[in-house]
């Protein structure tokens, strides 16, 4: 593993820079394990705090996968993911997490409306079935949310534009992130729990009765609920 010495920007920013180009060329390959977090911050001439504070970065990415009493792996190649600008993946305060909830409204809801133009078959089906987990899975609390995000992809995918899709993976892969990091409690109340399922069968009524703007402001009222919620937290 050819790594270097760190010596500018934010320490940990090179630190992602440099594992992720090499996952990105190819040198480090999914179900690689890393080097210890000692051994990282004496090849890389770092503190071991800045190899954690990269670490967390890159396991939000979903490059790395950390397993107990094992170690840190390469999770799967997502180039989305690798290719992603740094500011929109690292900057996780709460200001950019607010730019990143109204990047989601401005491309979540124009996805909802394309899917309820194009979405076909398939594309039902899977939302059926996310629609199903979800509300088990939020009856259970926050064994909901992986649910959640397998629907909206679902969204993502019946729009058949590869770009938006692309584009949707990157903000979902932060997002969700996120809110599970920051979020949990949220999903434990069962008023909540009930709310946001009925939402998410709202959107996918009014996706597959072909309804564009119903299914655009479906998505609208959802996304500004989880964003209220997430504003309440932090005051």
């Amino acid at each position: 593993m050819n790594l270097k010495p760190a010596k500018t920007k934010r320490i940990y920013e090179e630190i992602v820079d440099q594992i992720s180009t090499l996952v990105a060329e190819g040198q480090i390959k999914a179900g690689d394990r890393l080097p210890s977090e000692r051994d990282l911050a004496e090849r890389l001439q770092v503190s071991r705090a800045s190899v954690r504070e990269a670490l967390s970065a890159l396991e939000i990415m979903g490059l790395l996968e950390v397993r107990s009493g094992e170690g840190t792996y390469i999770k799967h190649i997502n180039i989305a993911s690798v290719i992603a600008p740094l500011p929109w993946v690292l900057s996780l305060e709460k200001d950019t997490i607010y730019e990143m909830m109204e990047i989601r409204k401005i491309l979540e809801t124009q996805a909802a409306a394309l899917a309820a133009e194009r979405a076909e078959y398939q594309d039902l089906s899977a939302m059926r079935g996310s629609l199903t987990e979800i509300r088990k899975g939020l009856n259970a609390g926050w064994q909901g949310y992986p649910c959640d995000r397998d629907f909206h992809d679902a969204i993502a995918k019946g729009t058949k534009n590869k770009m938006l899709i692309r584009m949707l993976h990157v903000t979902s892969d932060i997002m969700h992130q996120t809110l599970k990091t920051n979020w949990a409690g949220t999903f434990e109340k069962e008023s909540m729990s009930e709310l946001l399922y009925q939402e998410h069968k709202e959107i996918y009524q009014a996706i597959e009765a072909k309804l564009p703007e119903e299914a655009h402001a479906g998505m609208l009222r959802h996304l500004e609920r989880i964003e209220n919620e997430f504003r309440k937290g932090y005051e």
